[in-house]
């Protein structure tokens, strides 16, 4: 490989990991929105009260503003609830045509406002970091034109985002729509680790194996992957969770947190044990590594940073359990266990033994 494509390969490196980091930096800013009850800051998508400058007083808009932006929600569930029938969802098609909680107005919070600007404009940050990750990749279409095709998918993804997003606004936060937002954003964070190690794959030639004796990391991918479906679990079970405490939440106004918890169901007894469950399996393979002695030592390093976030995440879920679910702590809980997945999902691609390069590319 010349030193041209080599440069390629670099840059192409550089934005994609910062791509990830910024994914993971707006998952952190979702959780602040939700945890701040402001994700009806702006009743309408993609301008904010019908401006790209959000107002900042009730002064600036109409007296029957909310009158403008249900109506203006209620056209837009109609085509979604037409699309949803359309491929065959005619029950949740009427499911959201009937859901009088649609309709609910939030008076108007300047904060609450700007914070879910805030959040818009990060997102677009985003879109414009993918759009650059794909310029750049397209350099590399001749050495590895997969990794430019999953870039133009990551890209596409991206834009079902944001579609996503203006959806969640008008159904008014409906609460499965913010857990399949949240699924999607993970599933992206994923897409771009995949890009980012299959480019690394260009300059080492590494098929993945990261065991010094060259035997075959199999059981521990096994495993680790069992790891991550485990993970996966988890998080869905916290969005329930998540689902049941908004409720709760707007029952007492977002007020007297220390009694949210006594109203949550089985749900969230089951998604707290499901931690020690998820540490267990972790710390099996850690101590599994520890004992072949041959295992890499980059992979041994990610590994501890692992169960590191497992044992922060798990004391995150004690603090907020309690101590009255705390709203700081929540986009914390929530950042975390994206980083989990991230973790597991990277560790699991280093132990791979696929040949992640075309064969025809001379690497040397």
């Amino acid at each position: 490989m010349n030193q041209k494509n080599r440069n390629h390969i670099y840059s192409f490196r550089r934005i994609s990991f910062n791509t990830t980091v910024a994914v993971f930096f707006l998952i952190l800013v979702g959780g602040i929105v939700r945890s701040s009850g402001a994700g009806m800051g702006c009743p309408d998508w993609p301008k904010c009260f019908g401006s790209w400058v959000p107002p900042t007083s009730v002064d600036q808009l109409p007296k029957n503003y909310a009158e403008i932006y249900v109506a203006q929600r209620v056209e837009k569930n109609d085509r979604f609830a037409s699309l949803l029938s359309s491929l065959g969802f005619s029950a949740l098609a009427v499911e959201i045509q009937q859901d009088k909680s649609i309709l609910d107005h939030e008076p108007f919070n300047a904060t609450k406002t700007w914070i879910e600007y805030i959040n818009r404009l990060i997102g677009a940050l985003i879109g414009l970091l993918i759009i650059l990750t794909f310029a750049y990749s397209v350099r590399l279409r001749k050495v590895d034109p997969k990794i430019t095709l999953l870039a133009f998918l990551s890209l596409v993804l991206v834009i079902f985002q944001g579609w996503l997003g203006s959806i969640v606004v008008s159904t008014n936060l409906l609460q499965w729509m913010i857990s399949v937002h949240m699924i999607v954003a993970l599933i992206l964070v994923c897409l771009l680790l995949y890009i980012h190690f299959r480019s690394g794959t260009l300059l080492t030639g590494n098929k993945g194996n990261n065991l010094s004796s060259g035997q075959s990391p199999s059981v521990y991918r096994s495993v680790l992957g069992f790891g991550i479906f485990l993970m996966v679990l988890q998080i869905i079970l916290g969005t329930q969770v998540r689902e049941h405490i908004d409720l709760i939440a707007a029952d007492y106004g977002y007020s007297d947190r220390f009694a949210w918890i006594d109203e949550l169901g089985i749900t969230f007894y089951v998604h707290r044990s499901f931690s020690l469950v998820l540490l267990g399996l972790h710390l099996y393979l850690a101590y599994s590594f520890y004992r072949r002695k041959d295992i890499n030592p980059a992979i041994f390093r990610q590994f501890s940073w692992l169960l590191g976030l497992l044992l922060t995440v798990i004391l995150s879920g004690v603090l907020m359990a309690y101590f009255g679910i705390p709203a700081f702590i929540q986009p914390i809980h929530l950042l975390l266990g994206s980083l989990i997945i991230g973790f597991q999902y990277y560790i699991w691609l280093e132990l791979g033994v696929e040949k992640m390069h075309p064969k025809n590319i001379a690497l040397v």
